[in-house]
């Protein structure tokens, strides 16, 4: 039987007793109808799972004891951040939860000039707040023990200029293959195909909103050294994009091999 598994954001040590967090705790006890004595795997993601045990279930309030620490890595080695236009309503949950699934290390959400979503700065730590839950949640349905990061959403632009960005499009990751840049660029209207690439290491991604990206943005990638790439000869959603473009990722150069 498959264990329930428990993200707990904090260090975990085996011995250790203590509650879970309320929200966690009430899923625990009233949708999984945790008893005394049942086990759970818990993780912190720092890389590590630890066996735990109910100790305790009074309403919500759900006491646990730690036990013994085990590494298991279940991440992939290429290292795939997915820069992603935020589309409208709640497709972008759909797209983190999935990302997740599938292995990448970063997300990074951007607004776009042709995409609807706005945000201020509040609204924006929130949303990436939001986000990160369902990265924690996706991590404990797939298995993996490390959660991939979850920038706060800011304006494409300001991404593409920052010094990150800039640099290392001056320095190119070496460990990536000089058949494949470390960028792509992901355009239904691309007649790049992807029969002879190579990649390894490490690799960014840009999947744009409803609209497309507007020129202006389509030369700014190409500043910061990101290269066009289609996925085929129909036009997808943008959260089918970015699933079918990592998707193909993992499969050639990632472990879905």
């Amino acid at each position: 039987m498959r264990l329930t598994r428990v993200y707990v954001q904090a260090s975990l040590e085996p011995g250790a007793s203590f509650e879970l967090p309320a929200d966690t705790g009430a899923h625990v006890a009233r949708v999984l109808r945790a008893r005394a004595g049942d086990a759970l795997i818990l993780f912190d993601g720092s890389g590590r799972e630890f066996d735990g045990e109910v100790e305790s279930v009074r309403g919500t309030r759900v006491g646990v004891a730690v036990g013994p620490a085990r590494s298991v890595d279940r991440e992939s080695p290429l290292a795939v951040t997915l820069v992603q236009c935020v589309p409208r309503g709640d497709r972008m949950d759909f797209i983190v939860q999935k990302a997740t699934e599938l292995g990448v290390a970063r997300i990074v959400p951007v607004l776009s000039q042709r995409g609807v979503v706005r945000l201020d700065a509040r609204q924006a730590e929130s949303k990436a707040a939001h986000w990160r839950g369902v990265v924690a949640s996706a991590c404990e349905q797939c298995g993996r023990n490390r959660l991939p990061s979850v920038d706060e959403p800011r304006p494409l632009l300001d991404f593409l200029g920052s010094s990150d960005t800039a640099a290392s499009a001056a320095a190119p990751d070496g460990a990536v293959s000089r058949c494949l840049p470390a960028r792509l660029l992901f355009e239904p209207d691309s007649e790049a195909r992807n029969s002879d690439w190579r990649i390894a290491g490490s690799v960014e991604i840009a999947i744009g909103p409803e609209g497309g990206f507007s020129p202006e943005e389509i030369d700014a990638f190409g500043l910061v050294g990101f290269e066009r790439i289609g996925l085929g000869p129909r036009v997808l959603r943008t959260e089918t994009a970015a699933i079918a473009a990592i998707a193909w990722l993992q499969a050639r150069f990632g472990d879905m091999r």
